[in-house]
């Protein structure tokens, strides 16, 4: 098609594009049964092989073990705020927070409704900036759990690192960078992601778990929420996203075929590289937001000298074919997010319209 733009939209995201190829060859007839996989039963044998795709898809990507369980949930990775301190914080212990950004920030603001919350730390009076290291986090001896979002989309900061709990279960709220780059699995108690950046489409949240922890989920939880019933129902307790699950299964595959997460990672870096690369040649006309030890690979955030020149740069920017590039209403300046799927001609062609506004407006 020659009418596709480049996407830099921070959620949904762009997908790939023989994934929505083949989404749109198979949409009338899945795999010959003359029906979409829309009109299937989650029940039936043609679903359950969906199902087993993207679960063994994820396995193979991420090098995820048989002792933890792949759930695909609904409710986005917002739900998991409130899921998470309702499955492990009993009432007599409290959990640790590390603060790096807005999401981050919401994941406390409602784990507080379920029990005693301690952060940590924050970077807040920063600006959100910056990350800390794994030697300025000391965990409480009575946390039950310590959480961090391991990317900060609205404010562009990424941890470089898989956090150590030093014994303590991590959990990490991994929406907009899982399967971008390897991660050591085994540091992690649960990872979830929703789904809209780097796994498929929205409405679907993606919760790796491994299974000591189910255990520790008390009895009488609302059914929907308890992570126990969703793992003995395999993700299907109730109806799931079963077009949401499908694209799973093909992103992983066209991952897969890519060369794995070790690959997309080298790829992800020389994307952020050429972005950041015109940011810091500008001479001062474009400033990013965070702090370069702690700059994403995923949201590239910047602003130019003057919001009125943001909202310029937006328009022209969006006439020559670049989309979504504003930033969050809460932080303003420019946003370009650029996940896995995200090619790498739409990065340096960017690039070089950055050069080129600069040139006529700096």
């Amino acid at each position: 098609m020659n009418d596709r733009v480049y996407s830099f939209s921070a959620g949904p995201a762009v997908l790939p594009e023989p994934v929505l190829e083949q989404a749109r060859e198979e949409m009338l007839s899945f795999r010959g049964t003359g029906t979409s996989v829309m009109e299937i039963s989650h029940r039936s044998d043609e679903f359950q092989g969906v199902l087993d795709e993207a679960e063994v898809g994820i396995r193979g990507l991420l090098n995820v073990p048989d002792h933890y369980s792949i759930l695909f949930l609904q409710g986005g990775a917002s739900l998991q705020f409130s899921m998470v301190p309702i499955n492990f914080l009993p009432h007599d212990r409290s959990a640790d927070y590390v603060v790096t950004g807005t999401w981050s920030k919401k994941a406390v603001a409602e784990a507080q409704k379920c029990g005693v919350i301690n952060v940590i730390c924050s970077t807040e009076a920063s600006g959100f900036t910056i990350v800390p290291s794994q030697r300025e986090l000391d965990p409480s001896a009575n946390a039950v759990y310590l959480h961090y979002a391991s990317n900060e989309t609205i404010h562009g900061v990424e941890f470089n690192y898989d956090l150590d709990g030093h014994g303590i279960p991590v959990v990490c709220d991994a929406s907009s960078d899982i399967l971008s780059r390897p991660i050591d699995i085994d540091r992690y108690a649960m990872i979830y992601a929703g789904a809209q950046k780097n796994i498929g489409p929205s409405g679907v949240t993606l919760v790796i778990i491994r299974n000591d922890l189910l255990d520790l989920v008390p009895q009488g939880l609302p059914s929907t929420l308890d992570y126990r019933k969703i793992a003995e129902n395999r993700s299907m307790y109730n109806t799931p996203n079963t077009w949401g699950i499908y694209i799973v299964s093909l992103v992983c595959k066209w991952l897969t075929e890519q060369g794995g997460v070790a690959a997309i990672s080298r790829r992800n870096s020389d994307k952020a590289s050429t972005l950041y690369d015109a940011i810091d040649s500008s001479d001062g006309f474009y400033t990013g937001h965070a702090a370069r030890s702690a700059r994403s690979r995923m949201n590239v955030t910047f602003r130019l000298p003057s919001p009125e020149l943001d909202a310029t740069f937006c328009e022209e920017a969006r006439v020559a074919g670049f989309v979504g590039l504003k930033g969050h209403r809460s932080l303003g300046g420019i946003r370009a997010s650029i996940y896995n799927a995200f090619p790498v001609e739409g990065t340096v062609a960017l690039a070089s319209f950055m050069q080129e506004f600069a040139g006529r407006h700096g």
